[in-house]
Formats: structure tokens, sequence, C-alpha cells
């Protein structure tokens, strides 16, 4: 089985709506990078029974993102936020070169601030 960080993060997002066994394999698998065997060893099921437990997972993690898309909404959110502070340090930029009105620094300042909070809020 080929490790796919997709499922990592949607673990972040979907974690909590699997059970606790699921959870903890895939945990396991995907963040602790434990092979089947020793997963297998620690949970006290088959090699086969790890498998078929990440694999149901995967299907149940794809399947909320399908419905619900938030891993998406997040990625795209992030995407806008890293624009808006790119052109918010533009207008900046601008202003230093083009006169240096005092009130759009302080705006460009204040946009970039709100979007770092946002940031570190994810």
């Amino acid at each position: 089985m080929a490790k796919n960080l997709e499922i990592s993060f949607l673990l972040d997002f979907y974690g909590d709506m699997l059970t606790d066994k699921q959870r903890d394999v895939v945990e396991l698998y995907y963040n602790e990078d434990l092979s089947l065997a020793e997963i297998a060893a620690h949970s006290g099921i088959t090699r086969q029974g790890v498998r078929d437990s990440i694999k149901r997972a995967e299907g149940q993690l794809l399947c909320y993102e399908e419905r619900l898309h938030l891993a998406d909404r997040f990625r795209k959110i992030e995407e806008k936020l890293s624009e808006i502070t790119a052109r918010a340090q533009q207008i900046e930029r601008y202003n230093e070169r083009f006169g240096g009105a005092t009130e759009i620094d302080r705006c460009a300042e204040e946009i970039i601030r709100l979007t770092a909070e946002l940031e570190e809020e994810e």
C-alpha cells in the first residue's frame, strides 16, 4: 500500500468521525509510519485486519471529503490568505515608491496582521 499524504490531511479534518480503532490504526500507519505488521502487533489484530481497517477508514475519509469539502475549503482559504498577504505587501512597496501615504501603509499593515492571525488559527 503506497502511503497517501492526502489521507493524513483528511484525518485531521474527519478523524473524529471514525471509530477509535480505525482512527488509531490510520494514525499509526500514516502519521507514525508504522508497518502493517507493527500495527498488528500493537493492536492485537492480524496484519490483514489492519489493512482492512485502514482501507475502510480511507474510504470513509474520502467519502466525508466528497460530501463536506472541508479540506478543500481549508486549502482554498489558505491560498486566498497568502494571496491577500502578497497583495498587501505589494501595496506597501508601491506606496513606499510612489508617495508613502501613512494611511495606505497603516491599512496594508493591518491587512497583513489580520491574515497572519487567521493563518495562526488554522
